[in-house]
């Protein structure tokens, strides 16, 4: 990465500057004959009362400065290059350009965008981030409209706004829940793809980023959008500072993997018409080479791409105060000049060592769909990851095992693999970055949600108008009987006792948990897995619950509490055989009898039980015990509470059998009923 000492740094204070003379335009390009500023006039944004030409450094970094680039003000770019090999077709000095800098963006009446500068003074009232420890660390995803649109609580006019997300009833909620972060799905301005205006739909996931600085302005409630960009901003950040208050992190859905540019017949909008060859990856005929299936990839092996992307994230840490960023196809951004998956790659160490970015969560998503695209596990220390493979086999063990076992008698393979993915996936990751390198989750945005999984053999995407085609076929889901709704009521008990297994064995599993918005109380998507273009109902959070939607709530609620008061349940890092880490939780696994597990205990189909007795003495919360007991076949299994040195007895915390919380006392080599496919939790003493 260049460095950025100011008087060494060739690509320092990109954007526009403001000072004493105006302001300062920098943008690079390595492919432009010439580029110009043009500025609008403030009543007429397709007016252009000023052009200023740029003047080309050394470092292909382009200036001009104008006393008329102030706040407010409107201006694009336009540039002119050779129509030759990779910029065939690319430069096009009619095209109005956003800067890929630009803070704010507004749109003419006729669709087109215009960057404006915008003043973005804030008082943040000495609010700070919550600086959550990552082993306290609970994820909620959760989409800035959706959360709030259909809530009562919530005013009207700020239903599916920023300010909504902040209101009073929304904070309230969760922190009720107990969730320590929010994760938003991308938040950066977007726009709805090519493909999908003319079928008629919209995108309402947003991972079509249009700019990498400027928040989404729909997102905003109307009175903020009558303001302006700076007006957007502001209630971004009054967001921000609110969810600071009440103790909850905000972490960003990042989308820098591509852009809404589209293949080379997209609309060219800023990057391409700018310096297509430097920021697209391309083969040696100018043909872009798409990782990401969006029709292209930025090419971050350009130290410029990169710099871009660091500086998109400096922007967004310090000026915004998020707390950290969920990388979106994050192996495309580790691609090197050969197009292969590269570790060491030098925007994920910059991202990881830069000091503006010290104490941001990062978290890649380890995938992408181009060539040896899957990589869990293979980020460098300092990284987390959404872990998959955590996700694959919790669904399996609760639903596709279950139902196999239904079809011909025996479920696929034993409880090892759980085990596994209970205790931290220590085969992913490595010692040096631990198990809360781990995000684990048992659904997220994209997929079916909790209650799809177990309510539907199926997906069911014809409202997305590709006939079906689209959204995965690997769900590994289990309606239990019957596809859909039902008033079957051994159906519906079977199938919420599910939802609560997938719940706590998420928040009950060594890792860092992430936790889909509307699981906790039972959401359906009416078994659309794939659901990224319906900005409705469909999409939206349900606010009026039934009982039983309130009473698995209280579960989510419960094993979030669970997990805070338990850091045997949580720890940093893995047990090492002979010693005592204070970060650390010291195993041991027994079968349903009570005896240490046996390679046929581990493995057999037939033995799908298994209790884990995890101890740890935490630097602050101090010793700590809890015995975890699985099951994972549809026959009721009698217990044997293993003993063991130290432990007195057990106190049992949760049956999810049931859907309420019910405490007893239990000693050591006692016998209790273990329900069919089911968990308890213990606190051991």
């Amino acid at each position: 990465m260049p460095t950025t000492d100011p008087l060494r740094d060739p690509l320092r204070d990109l954007g526009v500057t403001l000072g004493k003379d105006g302001g300062t335009i920098r943008v690079y390009s390595a492919s432009a004959a010439s580029i110009e500023l043009c500025l609008f006039s403030r009543k007429d944004p397709n007016w252009i009362t000023d052009t200023v030409p740029l003047d080309r450094d050394e470092n292909d970094v382009w200036s001009a400065t104008s006393a008329k680039l102030g706040p407010g003000r409107n201006y694009t770019l336009r540039a002119t290059g050779p129509e030759s090999g990779q910029n065939r077709g690319r430069f096009d000095p009619n095209l109005h350009l956003i800067d890929p800098y630009a803070r704010g963006l507004t749109r003419t009446s006729g669709g087109v965008w215009r960057s404006s500068v915008i003043d973005d003074d804030f008082d943040w009232g000495g609010v700070g981030k919550p600086s959550t420890p990552i082993d306290r660390t609970v994820i909620y995803e959760a989409h800035a409209k959706g959360m709030t649109k259909l809530n009562p609580a919530v005013p009207e006019k700020l239903r599916g706004s920023y300010a909504g997300l902040a209101h009073e009833s929304t904070l309230a909620y969760l922190k009720d829940l107990g969730v320590t972060a929010i994760e938003l799905l991308p938040i950066h301005q977007f726009v709805t793809e090519q493909r999908l205006v003319a079928m008629g739909l919209s995108n309402y996931w947003g991972y079509n980023s249009l700019s990498f600085f400027a928040p989404h302005a729909a997102w905003a409630s109307a009175g903020a959008q009558t303001k302006g960009p700076a007006g957007v901003l502001r209630e971004f950040k009054g967001m921000v500072r609110l969810l600071h208050e009440a103790g909850i992190e905000v972490i960003l859905d990042v989308v820098y993997n591509h852009t809404s540019e589209e293949g080379p017949g997209g609309p060219t909008t800023s990057l391409r018409g700018l310096d297509d060859p430097s920021y697209y990856r391309q083969d040696s005929h100018g043909n872009y080479i798409d990782s990401t299936g969006c029709g292209n990839s930025l090419n971050t092996s350009e130290p410029a791409t990169q710099r871009l992307i660091l500086d998109s994230l400096r922007y967004w840490a310090n000026d915004v105060q998020i707390d950290g960023f969920r990388f979106d196809l994050a192996v495309t951004l580790a691609r090197d000049g050969n197009n292969s998956f590269d570790p060491r790659h030098p925007l994920l160490a910059a991202i990881r060592n830069d000091p503006a970015l010290a104490g941001a969560k990062l978290i890649a998503e380890p995938w992408d769909v181009g060539h040896d695209g899957w990589h869990t596990g293979g980020f460098p220390e300092g990284w987390m990851e959404w872990n998959d493979r955590y996700r694959d086999r919790v669904r399996q063990f609760w639903l596709s095992d279950v139902a196999a076992a239904r079809q011909s008698g025996a479920a696929p393979i034993g409880i090892g693999a759980l085990a596994t993915r209970l205790s931290g996936s220590s085969d992913l990751f490595s010692t040096d970055r631990g198990p809360t390198a781990s995000v684990n989750f048992a659904t997220a945005h994209d997929g079916f949600t909790a209650w799809d999984l177990t309510s539907y053999n199926n997906k069911h995407n014809l409202g997305n108008g590709e006939n079906n085609r689209d959204g995965t076929d690997n769900n590994h889901s289990f309606n239990h009987g019957i596809e859909g709704r039902t008033d079957d009521g051994a159906i519906v008990t079977e199938r919420r006792k599910a939802m609560r297994n997938l719940l706590a064995t998420l928040l009950l599993s060594a890792g860092t948990p992430m936790l889909t918005a509307g699981d906790e109380i039972g959401r359906s998507q009416r078994g659309n897995n794939n659901a990224y273009c319906h900005d409705d109902e469909l999409s939206w959070l349900p606010w009026d619950l039934e009982e039983w939607q309130r009473d698995l709530y209280a579960i989510a609620r419960a094993g979030i509490r669970f997990r805070a008061d338990n850091p045997a349940i949580r720890p940093s890092d893995f047990g090492v055989w002979g010693e005592t880490l204070d970060t650390a939780t010291q195993m041991d696994w027994y079968n349903a009898a009570g005896n240490s597990m046996s390679v046929e205990d581990w493995n057999s189909p037939g033995e799908r039980t298994l209790q884990y007795l995890a101890a740890s003495t935490h630097a602050v919360d101090g010793f700590n015990r809890i015995l975890l007991a699985v099951h994972g076949l549809e026959a009721e299994e009698q217990l044997t509470l293993p003993r063991h040195d130290g432990v007195a007895g057990y106190t049992l915390l949760f049956d999810s059998a049931f859907d309420w919380i019910e405490q007893s006392d239990h000693a050591p080599g006692s016998t209790i009923a273990m329900s069919p496919t089911s968990m308890k939790l213990f606190r051991a003493h």
